[in-house]
């Protein structure tokens, strides 16, 4: 009950970063029906095109033993073993080209569903792999629930075409009896190539509807509560109440320093509580004044406070400290719209000096 109300929980679609861990820890969608099919496939090859010509070939050979057992002769322990040995090398010529067919065809199955990795966490032991809880579940779980329903269509498959093949067969596997029984190889491989050609066909619909069920189970399995979802965007992102105080402390340095720079402006341009502009200006370091200052309320009469204290002049003018607020930037020089109304005043405040 729990786990589904914990799937049903899940709304939100698997994240870039989810799926790139799913991945890196070797958690990939994966059909086991593909390869199995692959390797029927191999046989069907296998069955069609070089098994007969390397079936007669053995056969022939192996049939010394019935047909001449006189030519062989084993009079010691070196002659039984060379027999063994030539016996085997020859089965070995029929079989390991049988066995790297059905080996690659299988090995290229799971290849193209994904690309191969080396991935150490799936060989890491972990506790729900021996856990008789989590053995249970999956045994009865969805995912148990629908690999028996696979091998219970795959059972069935087979034991209908099997059955279907012998009783069209019948009178010939009957008649082989009686004819020669070099002839016996022939109609295995015929009668096999038939049933597998038979399996594959009644097959290949379940191995594509597990390829897709592969796929969207995996795919579901990712998915995510909306309070994942908001974890995750913190992890990357970083935690919005962490950010606001890091900003809060970068904004504190930089108006301390700031204000610490107030006793080495020329002026200040004020609106008497709401508004102040320091601007220092000396002929040879900028073109134009720079600001060195500024700010707003609270930081406007601070900035004040600290001219005052420096001998600094402070000069009111309400419209011209409002469109400057907006419009200047700290350690940067004034805009040419202002130069006019600041030369003017920085006229007066040397004229006033002199």
């Amino acid at each position: 009950m729990s786990e589904d109300a914990d799937k049903e929980s899940k709304t939100e679609a698997p994240s870039d970063k989810k799926v790139r861990d799913a991945i890196e820890k070797g958690n990939i969608p994966f059909s086991r029906e593909a390869p199995v099919f692959a390797s029927m496939l191999a046989i069907l090859l296998v069955l069609a095109f070089s098994v007969r010509e390397n079936v007669r070939s053995l056969s022939e050979k192996l049939a010394l033993f019935i047909d001449r057992p006189q030519d062989f002769r084993i009079e010691s322990g070196a002659d039984a073993t060379a027999l063994i040995q030539a016996t085997a090398i020859e089965v070995g010529i029929f079989l390991v080209p049988i066995i790297a067919i059905l080996a690659g065809c299988s090995l290229a199955a799971s290849i193209l569903q994904n690309t191969p990795s080396i991935v150490l966490e799936r060989i890491r032991p972990q506790w729900s792999k021996i856990s008789p809880k989590a053995g249970f579940t999956r045994l009865f779980g969805r995912q148990g629930q629908v690999e028996f329903l696979k091998s219970v269509f795959k059972f069935g498959t087979v034991t209908i075409v099997v059955l279907l093949l012998l009783k069209s067969e019948q009178h010939k596997v009957i008649n082989s009896m009686f004819s020669d029984p070099s002839l016996i190889p022939e109609l295995m491989q015929s009668m096999a190539l038939r049933l597998v050609s038979a399996i594959s066909i009644a097959t290949i619909v379940m191995v594509a509807a597990d390829l897709l069920w592969a796929r969207f189970k995996w795919h579901s399995d990712l998915k995510m509560t909306r309070q994942e979802v908001k974890d995750e965007y913190k992890q990357i992102e970083g935690d919005p109440m962490v950010k606001a105080r890091m900003r809060s402390i970068a904004q504190d340095r930089a108006r301390r320093r700031m204000l610490a720079a107030v006793p080495k402006a020329t002026f200040v341009i004020a609106n008497p509580t709401h508004y102040a502009i320091a601007l220092r200006y000396e002929r040879g370091e900028a073109p134009a004044p720079i600001v060195v200052a500024k700010g707003q309320d609270l930081i406007a009469l601070k900035i004040r406070e600290i001219a005052e204290k420096n001998g600094v002049p402070v000069i009111e003018d309400k419209p011209l400290a409002r469109s400057m607020y907006d419009n200047v930037h700290i350690d940067r020089m004034i805009p040419p719209d202002f130069y006019k109304a600041v030369a003017q005043i920085l006229f007066y405040i040397l004229t006033r000096s002199k």
